[in-house]
């Protein structure tokens, strides 16, 4: 009785355990060399940093804001050097989408927050970022991570940032990237920020502003239309239409300021996604149930959007929503509104 021979298994083939070896040893290669990637991207961030330690508060001179909305005359110009103003005079620190941003950015940005991370590229000084659009408990919590802080440290870091003029717990700790001692304190911390809004905003912020376009108000619309907008030209827009329903007496029906509201609320996380009831919730932040702008900023603006506050685009839109691709979509009317929400959403009221 004759036998057929056994074909050799795949499965133990001598070759599958080198590729086996070779797949993990690339795929090992793959990870120590992002490591390394993102370790020099983070080293360049403590090396070229300008604000570090403890600054100097001088003001510095900058080209003053571009200014093109009056709310006493209820008017907006467009205004030409704006554009120009935004590209060439400041440097935007709006923190883009997460789907905008690539897979080495957000892998270094998690890197950055890991202690052991950060003393491979200085054991004395560390990162800090300010993500626009964050409350000012979510900047005290990422900086007392980092900096080994307690409670009452949190309390005085924010208290400190929201000192001096205007006095406001939101809306003045200015986004970007800081890098500090590894034992700064809530004061030393403080002071860094406070320096940079200075350089960037009050710099630019003249009397002349402030006597058409309160700071105060600025940072309000501002703080809205960073947790609205994707992008400058979205902002502008956002900012157009936000005006337009001051100028006439319009409920600004924001979803953020109930993120706002719910967000304040204990076992919530920071910007819980609106839900029809919270339309109801009794806070002066609810911009469904108060007219007007809310009492105080409810996040922490980039100059991206406080430019944009000032410099709306003139438009007749009342009404606005992005689709799911993130397109931004106006309209004059609620009608027009509607349609255009069952056309994108399939539904809409």
């Amino acid at each position: 009785m004759s036998q057929t021979p056994k074909l050799l298994s795949a499965s133990v083939s001598p070759f599958s355990k080198i590729n086996y070896r070779l797949w993990w040893l690339c795929f090992i290669l793959v990870i120590i060399s992002l490591l390394i990637v993102g370790l020099l991207k983070t080293k360049i961030v403590f090396f070229n940093e300008v604000y570090v330690g403890t600054p100097d508060l001088a003001v510095i001179v900058r080209d003053s804001f571009p200014l093109s909305v009056n709310p006493t005359t209820k008017t907006i110009v467009e205004n030409s050097t704006v554009t120009d103003f935004f590209y060439n005079h400041v440097a935007s620190n709006h923190t883009k989408p997460a789907k905008n941003q690539t897979w080495l950015a957000l892998l270094t940005a998690k890197l950055q927050t890991m202690d052991w991370y950060q003393n491979l590229a200085s054991p004395i000084s560390r990162i800090l970022v300010i993500q626009s659009g964050d409350r000012s408990e979510q900047v005290a919590n990422s900086f007392s991570h980092t900096l080994g802080w307690n409670d009452d440290e949190k309390a005085k870091f924010i208290e400190n940032v929201g000192s001096g003029l205007p006095p406001l717990t939101d809306g003045k700790f200015y986004p970007g990237k800081y890098v500090l001692t590894v034992d700064a304190s809530a004061e030393t911390a403080a002071l860094t920020i406070a320096s940079r809004f200075q350089t960037e905003i009050l710099a630019r912020y003249t009397n002349e502003i402030e006597s058409i376009v309160p700071l105060h108000d600025t940072l309000i619309i501002a703080s809205m239309i960073e947790r609205e907008a994707y992008d400058f030209e979205d902002m502008r827009y956002i900012s157009g239409i936000i005006w337009n329903r001051l100028f006439i007496d319009m409920r600004l029906q924001i979803d953020s300021t109930l993120q706002y509201v719910r967000g304040s609320q204990p076992n919530e996380p920071w910007w819980p996604v609106p839900i029809p009831s919270d339309k109801y919730l009794n806070s002066p932040y609810n911009t469904y149930k108060n007219k007007g702008l809310p009492p105080t900023p409810i996040s922490n603006p980039s100059i991206d959007a406080i430019i944009a506050a000032l410099n709306p685009h003139k438009t007749d839109c009342l009404f606005y929503f992005h689709d799911n691709t993130g397109t931004f979509h106006c309209t004059p009317t609620y009608k027009e509104h509607v349609t255009l929400l069952k056309k994108y959403f399939g539904q809409g009221k």
